[in-house]
């Protein structure tokens, strides 16, 4: 992370895994409001209590949840935060699939929900990996929408990645007390032959556009952990 540069007043935090070896590596600590990457848990969420009931998802439900995931939709998310229960909902999600520093946001306000990078790619590892709470069928569906992303929201953790072959759903807030941008970006890369986890999060950005330079310069730095098989 040394030649990434951090503006003064910003901070960041990445971790990255190599899915061949299982190994990790993490930079930066505390915690962060997720903005929009919070949509990937509400729809976790959804489909564990799905799993639960033995039934699949609703038109409706597909309908909102391509709309969260592809085109970040806010309306949807709001409509699937409701249905999972809100932040009492997302918290048992997240229990059960292994995520220990996130916590749900208030009310409705579910990208206030706080969140850590190292949880963020526990979250990522039970979507793209085997042994999740998540059946088969969620994850490959999960995936396939991380997979379509609209064009103009595709930035982030692809920037680490050899061509198309990445994963993502990315998050951006102005906070209104300060003006001053949350830009996260988590997703799954292949490169270098090898595919990898990467979350990278950070907060205290001047500009929208600043954050997204963060994140890609962190998301490439922490790939490069294991470029040729390091």
């Amino acid at each position: 992370m040394r030649p990434v540069p951090v503006a003064e007043g910003a901070a960041v935090s990445v971790a990255v895994l190599d899915a061949d070896s299982g190994q990790c590596a993490g930079y930066g600590e505390g915690t962060f409001v997720t903005a929009s990457v919070v949509k990937v848990g509400i729809l976790a969420a959804l489909l564990l209590q799905a799993q639960d009931a033995g039934r699949g998802l609703t038109a409706r439900e597909r309908a909102y949840a391509a709309a969260m995931i592809g085109h970040s939709d806010n309306d949807s998310a709001s409509a699937l935060w409701r249905s999972i229960g809100g932040a009492a909902g997302l918290d048992a999600a997240h229990g059960r699939l292994g995520l220990t520093g996130t916590t749900g946001g208030e009310g409705g306000l579910w990208g206030l929900t706080r969140t850590t990078a190292a949880d963020q790619l526990t979250l990522l590892r039970q979507v793209f990996g085997n042994g999740s709470e998540l059946s088969a069928a969620s994850r490959t569906y999960l995936q396939g929408l991380m997979e379509r992303i609209a064009e103009g929201q595709d930035w982030g953790v692809s920037a680490a990645a050899d061509g198309s072959a990445w994963a993502l759903k990315n998050g951006w807030l102005p906070r209104s007390a300060t003006g001053l941008w949350v830009v996260h970006s988590v997703g799954r890369v292949t490169a270098a032959g090898g595919t990898r986890l990467v979350a990278a999060l950070s907060h205290g950005n001047a500009t929208k556009e600043q954050g997204v330079a963060l994140v890609e310069s962190a998301a490439r730095a922490a790939v490069s952990v294991f470029a040729g098989g390091a």
